[in-house]
């Protein structure tokens, strides 16, 4: 194992912890938002070094896949935190409105579909898990009193898909046809 196999499983390892930690509710939101930040750089530095080392293979392929899912799933939802605040620090609160329920958890089940799909080389099921996704809470959307809800809504699902695309490019390696776990 090579010293870029290392940096590249300490990232996945070290951004998933620090997604799993973000993901803490009873954390004030600047620790959640330091966290976020670091789970992100940990993701850039991953994506990096698949993009230039090259695909990993074998054994090393599979630590990547274990390590990737959990950062795409957990490290989404803090991301959108993150991005929230940065957006609108004075009153993202006020302008926001009151979560849509269950988003957190829709959002986790959101990025594991996208990864799942594009790691299975099936970029087609990302449109289907969207298009489910605006479905349901469509009558929500419309009833919601201000355009807060809606725009929460859209930056929320932009930010957690790129989130769970990067994920899956680090698992892939950037390659098109899906994950080849017994490909010699």
């Amino acid at each position: 194992m090579t010293g870029t196999h290392l940096l590249l499983l300490g990232a996945l390892a070290a951004g998933s912890l620090a997604a799993l930690l973000a993901w803490s509710r009873h954390l004030p939101k600047t620790p959640q938002v330091a966290l976020a930040a670091f789970a992100g750089a940990a993701l850039l530095v991953a994506v990096l070094e698949v993009h230039f080392a090259g695909r990993t293979r074998g054994d090393l392929q599979e630590w990547v896949a274990v390590l990737a899912v959990p950062l795409a799933v957990l490290g989404g939802g803090p991301a959108a935190v993150a991005v929230f605040t940065l957006v609108d620090r004075a009153n993202a609160a006020d302008q926001m409105g009151d979560p849509l329920r269950g988003g957190a958890w829709i959002g986790a089940l959101e990025r594991l579909a996208i990864v799942t799909t594009l790691v299975a080389g099936w970029p087609e099921g990302m449109a289907v898990v969207l298009a489910v996704k605006a479905f349901g809470r469509y009558p929500e959307l419309r009833a919601a009193d201000s355009q807060g809800a809606a725009e929460g809504f859209i930056i929320g699902t932009l930010v957690s898909v790129l989130w769970a695309v990067a994920c899956a490019f680090v698992i892939t390696g950037g390659m098109s046809p899906g994950l080849r776990l017994l490909e010699p």
